[in-house]
C-alpha cells in the first residue's frame, strides 16, 4: 500500500512540477492571494487521490496519446438525457444503438438540478454536485460513465461557469444579507453603476430578459443577471469563486466526464466601461482550467461554447505553448451553411471554409448542422452587402425561408427572439424539418420527399468532409421531425427552442434498417458516411483541407489531400442537375456509388453530393 501511495505521488508531483510555475503566476496575478493559491494545490491533490484507478490508467494512456480527441473515428452525439431514454439508467440500456450509430461521445445536456419553471433548459444550476432528481444520481452517472468507457465511448457534459440559479446555497445566503456570499456575485445598493455597465454591454435576450440587472425590492440590490433573471452572474473577481469551481470540475472529471463543455466561457469576466465579453482576465482563467486538468486529470479535455465570429473564437485555442481549450464549437460555418441552403449561392460558405481552413491543424473545430439551441444569423454582412444582400432583409428572408413563408419554400420551423423594433430574430427547427422532410411528409409527396432526404444527407455529407469533429443532433440520424408538442406545455410554451429539443421517437427508430423508410434512408446513409470516414486515413484529422473552384457558384467543392492521395468533395446546393468537370486529371473512385470514373466529368442530381477519391 505504501508503495502504491509513493508512486502515486510522484506521478502528481511530476505534473505538478511542469506546470506549477505558470500557474503560479497566473493565479498570483489574478488574485495576489498566497493562502488561496495553496487551498487550490492542496484540493488539487485531494481530487487527484479520489480519482479512481481505472480513470488514472486512462489519463496515463492520454498523456501519452494527447491528440486522442482528434482521431477520425471521432463522432459526436447530442442529446437530453430525458428525452432520449427517460434517465441516466436508460442512456445506459441504450449504449447499444448509440454504438450503433457510430458515435464515439455522447455530449448529455444539463443534467444537475434546477429549480422546476427557471430552469432554462437547465443551465440555472441550483447544486452543482447532485443529478436533477427525476434523471438519477450521481452514482448513476458514474456507473454511465464506466459503461461507456467500456464501449469506447467517451462521456460529454456542461460545465455552467457564468452563472448559478438564484435558488443555490450561495445565492440564497446573499439574498439573506450575508457578505461572503453576496461577494461571489455582483451586488449593488444603487442604479448608478448597474447603469454604467448598461451603457457597454450588449443585451443576450433583449426581448425575453432585458438588461442586464436585476432589482430585488426584499434586499434593496441590484444583482447581475446577464442572461435571465433567475441566473446571477458569479464574480471570478473573488478567488473563493475561482477555486470553488474548479472543485466542482473537477468533482465531475471524477465522476468519469472525458470531455467538459465550458458554457458561455466569453462571459465570465465582468469590468466596468467594457462588453464584458472576451476579456483577457478570461483567457488567464481558461489557461489554468486548462492546466488543473493536466494536472488532475489529464484524459479530460475542454470544449469551449464561443458563439461568435471567427477572429473572436480563435484566440480560446490558446498558443501551441500554452493551450486553452482543446476544442471550440464551428459556429460561423453552421449558420453559414444555411444560410447556402436559403439562397443557392456557396461563395460565402467557400470563403468562411478558407477561413477555417487556413487555421493550423492542431486548432480542433466541432462542426455541426443542429444543435440544442437556435440559429443566430451572425453572417458576415460587409461581404454580403457586396452581392446585394444587406443585413436586415436578408436576416428577415432567411426567416421567411426557414419558416416556410417565402414561396417555394419547404422549410418549417419557428423563431426565436422576434424583435419587433430590430426586426431581427433567430430560428428553431429540425435539420429534417429545415430540409423538407415535415413538408413533404405533410403533403405526402413522394417527388418532394426524395429530394428534401437528398438534401439532409447532402448536407451530412458536407460536414463530414470538412476538418474538424462532425457533431450530430439525437434524431437527425432518423430524420426527426419538429415537436410541437412543447406549445402543451405551460413552462415551455413561450420558448420555440422546444420544437427541436423533442423526445426520441423509439418507434421510428425501429424503421432504421429498413431502406423503403425516411428512416432507414437516412440512417443507413449515414452509417455507411460514418464507417468511410473512420476507415479512410485521407479523412483523418492530419489531412490538408481546402475548397476548390467548381466554377459553379451553386456547387460546393472541398478537398483533402494525404500521403501522396486526393479526394474531392462536390456538394450541390439547388434542386437543379449539375455536371462538374474535377479539377486535377486521373481516374477516380466515388465512394458512396463505388462508380469509376475515368475522366473527370461527374453529374450530381439536385442536392446531390459526392466524395471522389484519386
Amino acid at each position: 500500500m505504501a508503495g502504491r501511495v509513493k508512486k502515486s505521488d510522484q506521478e502528481f508531483k511530476a505534473r505538478m512540477a511542469k506546470h506549477e510555475d505558470e500557474l503560479k503566476w497566473l493565479y498570483m496575478e489574478l488574485y495576489q492571494n498566497d493562502s488561496m493559491y495553496a487551498e487550490l494545490c492542496s484540493q488539487m491533490y485531494e481530487y487527484y487521490t479520489r480519482r479512481k484507478a481505472a480513470l488514472k490508467k486512462r489519463d496515463r494512456e492520454r498523456e501519452a496519446d494527447p491528440q486522442w480527441y482528434r482521431r477520425k473515428d471521432m463522432l459526436g452525439m447530442m442529446l437530453y438525457i430525458d428525452n432520449f431514454a427517460g434517465n441516466l439508467k436508460g442512456v445506459q440500456k441504450k449504449l447499444d444503438y448509440i454504438k450503433e450509430s457510430n458515435v464515439s461521445f455522447i455530449h448529455l445536456m444539463p443534467f444537475l438540478d434546477t429549480v422546476k419553471g427557471k430552469s432554462d433548459g437547465g443551465y440555472a444550476v441550483a447544486d452543482f454536485r447532485k443529478v436533477r432528481p427525476d434523471l438519477g444520481t450521481m452514482e448513476d452517472l458514474a456507473r454511465l460513465s464506466a459503461k461507456c468507457h467500456e464501449m469506447g465511448i467517451d462521456v460529454c457534459m456542461d460545465f455552467v461557469m457564468n452563472h448559478t440559479s438564484e435558488e443555490h446555497e450561495w445565492a440564497v445566503r446573499a439574498r439573506h444579507g450575508e457578505g461572503e456570499y453576496m461577494s461571489r456575485y455582483f451586488f449593488y445598493d444603487n442604479p448608478q453603476i448597474p447603469a454604467e455597465f448598461e451603457k457597454t454591454v450588449p443585451q443576450v435576450f433583449p426581448t425575453t430578459a432585458p438588461g442586464n440587472f436585476t432589482w430585488l425590492p426584499e434586499i434593496g440590490h441590484y444583482v447581475m443577471t446577464t442572461f435571465y433573471p433567475y441566473q446571477w452572474d458569479l464574480n471570478y473577481g473573488n478567488p473563493r469563486v475561482f477555486n470553488e469551481m474548479m472543485y466542482n470540475f473537477l468533482f465531475f472529471a471524477n465522476q468519469g466526464m472525458d470531455i467538459i463543455r465550458i458554457d458561455a466561457v466569453p462571459y465570465i469576466w465582468k469590468e466596468l466601461g467594457t462588453s464584458c465579453r472576451n476579456l483577457k482576465q478570461v483567457h488567464t482563467i481558461v489557461r489554468m482550467m486548462r492546466i488543473i486538468g493536466e494536472i488532475v486529470c489529464p484524459a479530460v479535455a475542454l470544449l469551449g461554447e464561443v458563439v461568435m465570429e471567427p477572429e473572436k473564437v480563435v484566440p480560446y485555442f490558446g498558443t501551441v505553448d500554452k493551450p486553452e481549450c482543446h476544442m471550440l464549437y464551428n459556429v460561423t460555418t453552421m449558420a453559414t451553411t444555411w444560410h447556402t441552403v436559403a439562397v443557392h449561392d456557396t461563395r460565402l460558405l467557400k470563403k468562411q471554409l478558407d477561413i477555417v481552413n487556413g487555421l493550423p491543424k492542431e486548432y480542433t473545430f466541432l462542426n455541426y448542422l443542429r444543435c440544442h439551441d437556435d440559429i443566430g444569423w451572425g453572417l458576415d454582412y460587409d461581404t454580403l452587402k457586396q452581392w446585394n444582400m444587406d443585413e436586415i432583409p436578408h436576416k428577415q428572408y432567411l426567416n421567411d425561408y426557414f419558416t416556410g413563408k417565402f414561396p417555394g419554400s419547404e422549410s418549417r420551423g419557428e423563431l426565436y427572439n422576434d424583435d419587433p423594433v430590430t426586426k431581427d430574430a433567430r430560428f428553431c427547427g429540425t435539420t429534417a424539418s429545415m430540409c423538407g422532410i415535415e413538408s413533404a411528409g405533410f403533403e405526402q409527396n413522394d417527388a418532394k420527399m426524395e429530394k428534401a432526404i437528398r438534401k439532409d444527407l447532402m448536407l451530412h455529407a458536407y460536414m463530414f468532409m470538412q476538418a474538424g469533429i462532425p457533431m450530430i443532433y439525437s434524431g437527425d440520424e432518423i430524420g426527426q421531425v419538429n415537436d410541437y408538442t412543447y406549445k402543451e406545455d405551460e413552462e415551455k410554451r413561450a420558448d420555440s427552442r422546444y420544437i427541436h429539443r423533442g423526445a426520441f421517437k423509439w418507434e421510428l427508430a425501429e424503421n432504421r434498417h429498413d431502406r423503403t423508410t425516411v428512416e432507414g434512408q437516412i440512417f443507413e446513409s449515414l452509417s455507411y458516411m460514418e464507417q468511410l470516414r473512420a476507415q479512410e486515413d485521407i479523412l483523418g484529422p492530419d489531412a490538408e483541407v481546402s475548397t476548390w473552384e467548381t466554377g459553379d457558384q451553386e456547387v460546393l467543392g472541398i478537398t483533402r489531400r494525404w500521403n501522396g492521395q486526393t479526394m474531392f468533395g462536390i456538394f450541390n446546393f439547388t434542386d437543379c442537375n449539375k455536371e462538374l468537370t474535377l479539377p486535377e486529371d486521373g481516374r477516380y473512385r466515388e465512394l458512396f456509388s463505388g462508380e469509376i470514373l475515368e475522366d473527370r466529368t461527374i453529374t450530381l442530381p439536385h442536392y446531390g453530393y459526392a466524395w471522389c477519391l484519386k
